[in-house]
Order: C-alpha cells, then sequence, then structure tokens
C-alpha cells in the first residue's frame, strides 16, 4: 500500500500543484493524526477479530464533558484526566460486555454508539459548548506546534510508536495476535483470552477520548455530535492498511499508511471541490473493495 500512497501524492501533486503547499501538507499532516490515533486503537480490536463502533461517540461525550469541566472552572489537568477517563470507563464496559456478557463485539459496541451519542447530546442539552477564557490556553493541544509540527502529529507520532514495540516485541503483542489467528488454540496454550479481548476495547476507548480531546482543544468548541462516523473512517484506515477483518493479521505501520492514504485522497477531492456526500460514496466503496481483496487473498 506504501506504492499506493506514493502514487496518489504524485497524483494529487499534478492536479493541484496547491497540495505541495506547506499549509496543506500540514492540513493533511493533521488529518492522520487525528483519524489515525483512532485508528491505532480499532487496529488492535480488529487483530482479535472484534470491532468498535463507538469509538465516535466516546470522542463526543468526551469533548463535552471536558469542556463542561473548564466552563466549570476546572484545571487543564481535571479535565484532561477526566476526559481520558471517560475512555477508559467506556472501553472497559465495551470489553466487559463482550467477554462476560458473551455479546457480539458489533452489538455491543453499536449499543454503546447510541448510548454514548445520547449521553453527549444529554450533558450538553443539544447545543454546543464554547471555551471562553479557557480556549487560549487549551487550544495549544490542537492548534500549536514544536519545531513547525502540529502537536497533534507529535501526540500521534509516540502512540504509533508505542503500539508498534507493544505488538512487535511484547508478549501481550504477540498474545493480541495469537487470540485473533485462534482464540480457542490461544486458550489452550494458556494465554487469558478474555483479558487481551478486554484490554483491547479500554485501548480504543482510551485513544477515542485522547482524539476528542485534540478535538475540543482545535475548535475550542465541545460539540455533541463530534466524532460522527469517525467509527467508519478508522475501519476503512485499519482495513486498507491491510488489517484482517478475519483477525489475527496487520500492523500499525500498515495502519499509518491507510490514514495517510485516506487523508490524501479526501485532499485530493476536496482540492478539486468533489461534494462532501459524494467522498462518502468513494470511502464506502474503498471500503468493500479492501473487504473483497481480503477476501480474495484469503481464498488462495
Amino acid at each position: 500500500m506504501i506504492w499506493v500512497f506514493i502514487l496518489l501524492c504524485v497524483v494529487a501533486a499534478f492536479i493541484s500543484p496547491s497540495f505541495l503547499n506547506t499549509a496543506n501538507l500540514l492540513n493533511v499532516a493533521r488529518q492522520v493524526a487525528l483519524f489515525g490515533i483512532v485508528s491505532v486503537g480499532m487496529t488492535f480490536v480488529i487483530l482479535t477479530k472484534g470491532i468498535d463502533l463507538s469509538v465516535g461517540s466516546i470522542l463526543g461525550v468526551t469533548a463535552v464533558s471536558a469542556a463542561l469541566l473548564l466552563t466549570d472552572g476546572s484545571s487543564i489537568s481535571v479535565a484532561v484526566l477526566l476526559g481520558l477517563g471517560i475512555g477508559v470507563v467506556l472501553g472497559a464496559i465495551n470489553g466487559a460486555g463482550v467477554t462476560l456478557g458473551r455479546v457480539p463485539p458489533f452489538i455491543m459496541t453499536l449499543g454503546m454508539m447510541v448510548m454514548a451519542r445520547g449521553l453527549a447530546l444529554t450533558l450538553a442539552d443539544g447545543q454546543p459548548i464554547g471555551l471562553k477564557e479557557q480556549a487560549a490556553q487549551f487550544a495549544w493541544l490542537g492548534r500549536g506546534s514544536i519545531f513547525s509540527v502540529p502537536v497533534p502529529v507529535w501526540i500521534f507520532t509516540i502512540v504509533a510508536a508505542v503500539a508498534i514495540f507493544v505488538l512487535r516485541y511484547t508478549a501481550y503483542g504477540r498474545q493480541i495476535y495469537a487470540v485473533g489467528s485462534n482464540a480457542e488454540a490461544a486458550r489452550l496454550s494458556g494465554i487469558n483470552v478474555h483479558w487481551i479481548n478486554f484490554s483491547v476495547y479500554v485501548i480504543s476507548g482510551f485513544l477515542a477520548s485522547l482524539t476528542g480531546l485534540i478535538f475540543l482543544s482545535r475548535l475550542t468548541v465541545g460539540e455533541p455530535t463530534a466524532g460522527t462516523g469517525m467509527e467508519l473512517e478508522a475501519i476503512a484506515i485499519t482495513v486498507i492498511g491491510g488489517t484482517s477483518l478475519f483477525g489475527g493479521e496487520g500492523g500499525i505501520v500498515g495502519t499509518i499508511i491507510g490514514a495517510g492514504i485516506l487523508a490524501v485522497l479526501a485532499n485530493i477531492m476536496n482540492l478539486v471541490g468533489v461534494s462532501p456526500f459524494t467522498q462518502q460514496i468513494v470511502k464506502g466503496a474503498i471500503i468493500i473493495g479492501a473487504v473483497l481483496y481480503e477476501m480474495v487473498r484469503k481464498r488462495r
């Protein structure tokens, strides 16, 4: 897929010279970071043959909750910690439902998607929560730069590096692949399958909340509908990057490339004036195409 990414960049440069502008490239990098952080968590889940449809809603409820705390006079550190805690708790509920309740991941996370979105709308009373005097201090997380590189890109780099290390060089990472490849064989070999399945949903929830805080910081508005459709973007990025929906195969490097492909493709369509609604058709076709390719490859 790296060649697809390079080809897209070349095509984009030919279609629109403004693609190579520094401001546009930084914008693409921000998009890669925002969608990439959530997609790293989705990769952990899909590697175990699961799915997490609730990441967008967790992002939204985190943004609203942190905005409420900040407007009520709480410190930034408290808002950040409690915001991340919300993702951990909701992810743990997903994990408990899948492992202890034996609810299929699709159904469990679908229910959480609806519940968390309803919670966000309830807390915000259906209205955006704007940050006022807190905006200038908190905006650095989403708008600031370090050595001219946006802060979200640095955060994504750290998250991706840690995830690569965990999956490649730790026993926990190898256990995730084992559970995704064959859960029963993993159980018979002494792996705590329930714990592995539980933990990946906690990771996914945590990273969704982290993205929610970055969204809040960038927009300085706690929008209860923030993150709508994010789960589809994350699934698309993960699948495009080569992580198998059948579990046990894939990795973070592919997810990074997948995030780059989707961000560049979206940027090309924006530069040439393609309607956002039409863009959804293209992204849906990409998901179907990637899954069909995976199924054909599996049969071989």
